[in-house]
């Protein structure tokens, strides 16, 4: 079966964004005064080949465990789904 995965990657909540800290300074700049905290993250999407859902959940949390996530500095979120 073919699934289909949508990740979330965002620095921890206890670390300072620059990125983010730079948008929010900019959402003043353009009459945006209500936005604030800003944080700037990544999004992947992939697909995997597995048996089961499980078996697909279970390959994602590895590569985010692995690869594309860094657990020091950020956190992950995932779905997946059957395509």
């Amino acid at each position: 079966m073919r699934f289909k995965a949508e990740i979330d990657v965002m620095p921890l909540d206890a670390l300072l964004d620059p990125q983010g800290k730079a948008v929010t300074s900019s959402m003043a700049n353009i009459g945006l005064n209500a936005i604030d905290g800003v944080r700037i993250g990544r999004h992947v999407r992939l697909f995997v080949e597995a048996d089961s859902s499980s078996s697909a959940e279970a390959m994602v949390e590895d590569a985010c465990k692995k690869l594309l996530a860094n657990q020091i500095m950020e956190s992950y979120t995932f779905q997946v789904e059957q395509v």
